[in-house]
């Protein structure tokens, strides 16, 4: 049974809303913060493997807007990431940037030494590296493509599995690693006022233009929305023409790395001269959908069959992954202060290397509540995590791409 662009739509938001239904009843998922998206193309994957195995018939899915939905969240990344922000930030942004960065070539080094061992592809451990683990399963399934042209069979089935684990480990240990460091120096933060609202990370986003006048025929709302659809659409089309450019070199590189930097040049004018009038929060918005849709698509057509046979390695490499990252956190803590900001920035380290920000910002909100609010750390994890990390690790790829190819 072949589905057209709108079943398939349809059918992605009805997985989508059932990750989340699941994440509710499951309380477990959303303490690890496992993403609704993810739960919901995987319960989609997983049944179609029933199916296969069964001999029923399956649907054939139109994924044809895939890749534009995967394009268009890296492309509101790009609007995130600014000048501006480092130096809110200040010297330490940078500096756990560069550690972040430098473990993350790491990873893939590891990784490809692992997976040599056991007589698999060097680009097997770089997908099961800084591509999963660092980037997420949204980085993972971007780059899957790549990888699997380059010989990696399955290689979206190893991203999600790799990202998947990388997640639960992530929200796992962040938090005890993080506590010893403050046992073992006693650098305690001070306690929350009982009844106080939990810590949240600073708004880093500046305050959105004024908004249009409403007329008779649009709102401001609409007006906002309108733009930035059309902002955004520019940015993937001018993104195109440099990663054509960049591509004509010779070079393998992933769809969406046009689009991100064409966003971060747009997003670098309209910090200095307002001319463009970003709406960040619609930016955001924008960027929350098109990712839900894009991991719920790319995992509904997931052959969890060519993960046969492949459990070993994969959690062989994820072991030493995660005894990295562990040895990792010593630099973080040291090079960040060595105080109690310095700790709690040490477990959303753990969190975003291994899983994704989300899981950064749970361990560190984990840690403030039992000892104390750390304003430093959530104004500087996030800032990485969320932003500036996703740029370097992307190049990182690329460059480890090219060179195993």
């Amino acid at each position: 049974m072949k589905l057209d662009l709108i079943q398939t739509v349809t059918c992605a938001g009805l997985a989508l809303f059932a990750g989340y239904g699941l994440r509710r009843a499951i309380p477990v998922l959303g303490r690890l913060n496992v993403p609704a998206p993810v739960i919901g193309g995987l319960l989609v994957s997983v049944a179609m493997l029933v199916a296969r195995t069964q001999g029923l018939p399956l649907p054939e899915f139109d994924t044809a807007l895939q890749k534009p939905l995967m394009i268009a969240f890296f492309t509101s990344i790009g609007f995130a990431a600014s000048l501006r922000l480092l130096r809110i930030g200040g010297p330490q942004v940078a500096v756990f940037l560069a550690i972040g960065t430098v473990f993350a070539v790491m990873q893939n080094v590891v990784g490809a030494g692992v997976a040599t061992l056991f007589g698999l592809p060097p680009l097997f451990g770089v997908l099961a590296g800084s591509v999963t683990l660092t980037g997420g399963p949204a980085t993972g399934l971007a780059f899957a493509p790549l990888f699997q042209q380059a010989g990696i069979e399955g290689a979206a089935a190893i991203a999600i599995a790799t990202a998947m684990a990388g997640i639960v480990i992530g929200g796992l240990v962040g938090g005890p690693i993080a506590t010893w460091f403050i046992d073992r120096y006693r650098v305690h933060g001070p306690k929350r006022r009982a009844g106080a609202p939990a810590p949240e990370a600073v708004d880093l986003q500046p305050a959105d233009p004024a908004p249009h006048v409403e007329t008779e025929d649009e709102s401001a709302e609409a007006f906002d929305a309108l733009k930035t659809i059309v902002i955004v659409l520019a940015a993937m089309w001018v993104g195109e023409w440099i990663s054509r450019l960049i591509g004509a070199s010779g070079i393998t590189l992933p769809a969406y790395i046009g689009a991100m930097v064409a966003a971060a040049m747009i997003r670098g004018v309209d910090d200095y001269t307002g001319w463009v009038g970003l709406s960040h929060r619609t930016i955001d918005t924008l960027g929350a959908i098109t990712l839900s849709l894009f991991l719920v698509m790319a995992l509904m057509t997931l052959d969890l069959r060519q993960l046969a046979g492949l459990a070993l390695p994969i959690m062989a490499i994820l072991a030493v992954q995660l005894a990295l990252v562990a040895f990792a956190c010593w630099p973080v803590f040291r090079l960040m202060g060595r105080d109690y900001d310095a700790a709690v920035m040490s477990g959303g380290f753990v969190g975003f290397m291994l899983g994704t920000t989300a899981n950064a910002m749970a361990v560190m909100r984990a840690l403030v509540e039992r000892f104390g609010s750390a304003p430093r750390a959530f104004l500087v994890a996030p800032l990485v995590g969320t932003f500036f990390i996703d740029f370097t690790n992307a190049l990182i790829i690329t460059v480890f791409l090219n060179f195993f190819a």
